[in-house]
């Protein structure tokens, strides 16, 4: 049933999953220049993209979660 993670996955997730990336993505990017520039207002900045992106990835698991025991509750 469940051969391909991703293929079986729905629309919702994949968005959650993509946003989660990138978001994580641009904090650590910006933590990253800020950083190397000494400045620390840039580096404080990049934290709360990096908190996003583990909320929607956290949201992400409990979609897929939800998901998964519907497609059981069926068969």
């Amino acid at each position: 049933m469940l051969n391909e993670f991703w293929e079986t996955s729905g629309r919702l997730y994949k968005i959650l999953v993509f946003s989660a990336m990138g978001a994580i993505a641009v904090g650590l990017v910006l933590t990253i220049i800020g950083a190397n520039a000494h400045d620390s207002s840039r580096t404080y900045l990049g934290l709360p993209f990096i908190g996003l992106g583990l909320i929607l990835h956290m949201v992400g698991l409990v979609v897929r979660g939800q998901h998964v025991r519907k497609l059981l509750r069926r068969k």
